[in-house]
C-alpha cells in the first residue's frame, strides 16, 4: 500500500509527532487553514471516517479525547473538529484523519 499516513505511522517516512500512542498519532498540518491545524490519525489504515467508525469505535473516542487535550495544551477553548470524506469534501489523503482547527473565529456554514 502506498499510503503517506501509513508510512508516517510505521516511521518509514520521518515526521514530527506531537502526540503518539499505540493506536493514533498527531501531526501539524503542512497546509494549515487556521493558526492551529493538527491532524489526528489512526495508525491502522481506513480509507475514510465511515470505514473507521464501523471498525474502531474506541479509536474514534481516543481521537476526540486527544483533540481536546491538544486544544487545551494550546490554550484554545473554541475549536472545530472535522473528518473530510471523499475528494468532493476536501479529502486529499485517503486514510481517515481528524482535523483539529483553532486559534481563530470560524463562520457557519463552513466553505
Amino acid at each position: 500500500m502506498d499510503c503517506l499516513f501509513c508510512k508516517f505511522a510505521t516511521k518509514e517516512i520521518p515526521v514530527e509527532f506531537i502526540y503518539d500512542s499505540k493506536t493514533i498519532f498527531a501531526i501539524n498540518d503542512i497546509n494549515p487553514q487556521a493558526p492551529v491545524h493538527i491532524l489526528i490519525i489512526p495508525k491502522s489504515h481506513y480509507n475514510n471516517a465511515p470505514e473507521l467508525a464501523t471498525a474502531e469505535v474506541n479509536t474514534i473516542a481516543e481521537m476526540f479525547e486527544v483533540s481536546s487535550v491538544l486544544a487545551k495544551s494550546r490554550s484554545i477553548d473554541s475549536f472545530r473538529t472535522v473528518f473530510n470524506t471523499g475528494a468532493g469534501a476536501g479529502q486529499s489523503v485517503f486514510h481517515a484523519h481528524l482535523h483539529l482547527l483553532g486559534g481563530r473565529d470560524f463562520t457557519w456554514p463552513p466553505g
